[in-house]
């Protein structure tokens, strides 16, 4: 009994590890270490996605991989399970968030003053 108990203890143990170990990387935010980590990137193919990125912005979807220097139809079919494309935090609204937080930080000093001053 003990034996098939842990049977099927290990086949679901082995049945969460590809859903897991399988992050899609996202080709607007990553890094090139992290696009390193893709099977099928190599540095000079890492180095290329990040200098688009910079050179013409954001991907918009991942068929746009195949506008990056080394990038056949082939390769990116193979790579579509391994990546995505989402939105990179927009710069203004974490200015905002930046301002927001400024914000309260003066809003409690000021409290803070006031307090001390009754």
């Amino acid at each position: 009994m003990n034996r098939i108990l842990a049977c099927l203890a290990l086949a679901a143990a082995c049945a969460v590890v590809p859903s897991v170990a399988s992050a899609a990387v996202n080709l607007n935010t990553a890094t090139r270490d992290e696009l390193l980590a893709v099977p099928g990137i190599g540095p000079a193919k890492a180095q290329a996605i990040v200098e688009h990125r910079k050179t013409h912005g954001p991907f918009v979807s991942v068929d746009d991989l195949r506008e990056v220097k080394g990038f056949r139809a082939k390769l990116v079919e193979k790579l579509k399970p391994e990546l995505t494309v989402a939105a990179p935090q927009a710069k203004a609204a974490a200015k905002g968030e930046a301002k927001a937080g400024k914000d309260a930080v003066a809003a409690s000093g000021r409290i803070a003053e006031e307090r001390a001053r009754r």
